[in-house]
């Protein structure tokens, strides 16, 4: 059971800490919001949608989607679409104050991009499918169900530790230049993201 934990924290963190459009989204919205509490819609939902390729992987589930191909390509259109879009919204955003980037980011926004990012990106779901599904069939039982719980317990800490860390930075910046950097970087690694499943797309037919 402890051997199972310990895997299960170790690759959770493993595949979580590279620096990718979710993260970056998470800790963006952290730094942005007047409060961490506004932040916690694209928090939440970040964790959700987390747990459900989490949970989809260790059962299986999400090994169906992959089998058919149309499915797969239509995914990563969509996902490419959202992904240019919300570079775009950040790289527009003004850091002219925090009440007015509160009103661009509403709860609903955070929660749609949130979600685009974690669900409409294939890489991620076929990183979830071959480490975590792979690794879960080495446990059976109660060690497969507290290494799945111990990987989802990591994704929900980490991802209100991004929007906690970005809180502290944005309380620092005084002069908002720090906030319009960081959209400016955020809405590159969206866009490099989005260009990487561009290419994995494109590969698929030539």
């Amino acid at each position: 059971m402890i051997e199972a934990v310990l895997h299960g924290a170790i690759l959770a963190l493993g595949l979580i800490l590279p620096l990718g459009a979710q993260n970056v989204f998470v800790f963006n919205q952290g730094a942005l919001q007047p409060k961490l509490v506004r932040a916690l819609p694209v928090v939440v939902t970040a964790g959700i949608c987390d747990t459900i390729l989490i949970v989809a992987a260790v059962s299986g589930v999400s090994l169906l989607i992959l089998t058919f191909h149309w499915l797969e390509t239509i995914m990563f259109a969509v996902g490419i679409l959202f992904l240019l879009y919300i570079g775009i919204s950040l790289w527009r955003s003004a850091p002219a104050s925090m009440e007015a980037e509160a009103e661009r980011f509403s709860p609903k926004k955070q929660i749609l991009f949130a979600a685009s990012v974690s669900l409409l990106n294939p890489h991620a779901i076929i990183d979830t499918i071959g480490v975590i599904g792979s690794n879960a069939l080495s446990y059976s039982g109660e060690a497969r169900f507290a290494f799945t719980l111990t990987t989802i317990i990591i994704s929900w800490c980490w991802f209100f530790g991004l929007a906690l860390a970005g809180r502290i930075l944005g309380k620092l910046d005084t002069n908002g230049k720090f906030i319009g950097m960081l959209n400016k970087i955020s809405a590159v690694v969206v866009w490099a993201v989005a260009v990487y499943m561009a290419i994995r797309l494109l590969g698929k037919f030539f």
